[in-house]
């Protein structure tokens, strides 16, 4: 039976998920090429070698794309294609919860499975990328079902090891080689530890191996069978290469510098971890696990050759699992301190946020008005009903938590994951519309199909990006054929070129422009139309 904790923490986290996956189109960069994969499936398209834009994609295996497809499949009748599938990410981001609060409870006590789940809530770094269209969330779901069975298996070996199998196997069809073997490398280290130095987790380690093997084999055999040189792409181009492309020199200090507010509030929580740690001991499961899952994370994800604030989700996992033990054992001035932080700091920002909408939507005051609409000039503002009545019950809840709130140990972490809860629900509510202005392509897709002549052969392209042409298929059913790739060239009478507003490169030959657009409000990318010029 439910406690009202678990009620409590149950309805906090859909407060957090549901906001955001609905309402909007797939936007640049990584929503819309992963949209323009799941949109290939759905159009027939294979899924072992998955497609985007007619290319073949393999930069990620197929394991979030399917199920987004399905998402899709089975939502649409409800919901645009885009918005049913991204309701799949809702679906990995319950199963992280659980299972951060399952590896929370195992590690430290019943009690603490709330504390685990709450805290990775109110990371900073997790708001937004954990509502979008991208795998990424899929494995961090991997990642957090196979630290529960790093847990769970010192205790329970063969429960343990179906789960670090089954997580392993979903960050490996979700990303590849290398964040599973940030995994594996977690696993192999573990013995070093006391807790894990034990016949019932070589028992465990043997059970992972065999749960993850189907999961590690059958899709690279399947691209195998079908294209040997595809599987040679995918593992060299996709996986070897990104470690032996060239380390950047400041990979592991940009992961440190953006801690510091990506990983807020669990990592200064995290260090007084260890400090108590100095008189309790560093070898307690609940600290060796999370050190060195954070530690090998860390230099595994610097040693790749490219680095984003995208590839550091990953490293929340530790950093809030090492600051369970003490979260809601901070001393007084400290969890006082953070708890009036939280009361002010989010009650302003929902203040703030009602002031902006008033000004984008009501046109008080109208000089903010008018900023915002030059912000985003295709915008089309007026009072929208449903929205302000989602908004106002999330207001309203925010201060009725804050007076049902008794002083209890766990008041101030409540406190910050629905204050975190209602800000992010305001402004994925009040201002999707205002945003997906700006960084949806359907109304220049739309600019460009109006553009084209009534016959044409095909469309040559160059200097195109994924997500372009995923959005050029998707919104206007336009498959370009790139100059950047031998196989894909043609000579077509018409030419689509992405560049710069200021700067404009015409095409070697006989071409004149017919059109040129972009997204509203946009000064980075512009795109222009050439039609072959036939001379008499």
């Amino acid at each position: 039976m439910m406690s009202n904790r678990h009620v409590l923490l149950a309805a906090l986290c859909l407060a957090w998920i549901l906001p955001g996956l609905i309402g909007h189109d797939p936007w640049k960069p990584d929503e819309a090429y992963t949209f323009g994969v799941v949109y290939e499936i759905l159009q027939g398209g294979s899924w072992i070698i998955p497609t985007l834009a007619g290319e073949a994609f393999l930069h990620e295996p197929p394991l979030f794309h399917l199920t987004a497809a399905a998402s899709a499949k089975l939502f649409s009748p409800l919901l645009p294609l885009h918005d049913a599938a991204r309701l799949v990410t809702g679906l990995y981001m319950g199963l992280t919860f659980l299972f951060c609060g399952l590896a929370g409870r195992e590690l430290n006590g019943e009690r603490y499975g709330t504390v685990a789940a709450l805290l990775l809530l109110g990371c900073f770094g997790l708001v937004l990328r954990s509502h979008q269209l991208i795998s990424d969330t899929a494995t961090l779901c991997g990642f957090m079902i196979g630290y529960y069975g790093l847990a769970l298996a010192p205790r329970r070996p063969l429960g343990g090891g179906f789960w670090l199998g089954t997580g392993l196997g979903m960050v490996f069809m979700t990303q590849g080689l290398l964040e599973a073997g940030i995994l594996a490398a977690l696993a192999g280290a573990l013995p070093l530890a006391r807790a894990w130095r034990c016949r019932d987790y070589a028992v465990a380690v043997a059970v992972a191996l065999a749960v993850a093997v189907p999961w590690l084999a059958l899709w690279p055999a399947l691209v195998y069978a079908q294209s040997p040189a595809s599987f040679h792409e995918w593992l060299w181009s996709t996986n070897l290469a990104r470690l032996f492309g060239g380390r950047p020199e400041s990979a592991v200090m940009y992961y440190l510098r953006i801690l510091p507010w990506y990983a807020w509030p669990v990592w200064p929580i995290a260090l007084w971890t260890l400090w108590q740690a100095r008189a309790t001991g560093f070898d307690k499961p609940a600290v060796v696990l999370p050190v060195f899952g954070f530690v090998i994370t860390l230099a595994m994800l610097s040693a790749v050759s490219d680095v984003r604030e995208l590839y550091a989700l990953p490293l929340l996992i530790p950093l809030t699992l090492l600051a369970t033990p003490v979260a809601d054992t901070l001393r007084r001035g400290a969890a006082n301190a953070w708890y009036w932080f939280s009361v002010m700091g989010f009650s302003f920002f929902v203040i703030v946020a009602w002031f902006y909408w008033s000004g984008l939507e009501l046109g008080l005051p109208a000089r903010l008005h008018a900023h915002l609409h030059r912000m985003q000039p295709g915008y089309d503002p007026g009072f929208k009903g449903l929205p302000f009545l989602l908004a106002a019950a999330y207001t309203l809840a925010w201060f009725g938590v804050l007076i049902a709130l008794r002083r209890s140990p766990e008041r101030p972490l409540f406190t910050w994951a629905t204050g975190i809860s209602t800000v992010w629900a305001l402004l994925a509510i009040l201002f999707v519309g205002w945003i997906d202005t700006g960084k949806s392509y359907r109304s220049m897709v739309a600019s460009l199909q109006q553009a084209l002549p009534k016959n044409y052969r095909c469309i040559s392209s160059r200097d195109l990006g994924e997500s372009q042409r995923a959005m050029l298929h998707y919104f206007g059913g336009i498959l370009t054929h790139r100059e950047e790739v031998p196989a894909r060239r043609r000579s077509c009478d018409l030419m689509l070129l992405q560049g710069q507003p200021r700067f404009e490169v015409p095409p070697r030959g006989n071409w004149r422009k017919i059109w040129e657009g972009g997204r509203p409000g946009d000064k980075d990318e512009r795109y222009r139309l050439y039609q072959r010029v036939i001379k008499p």
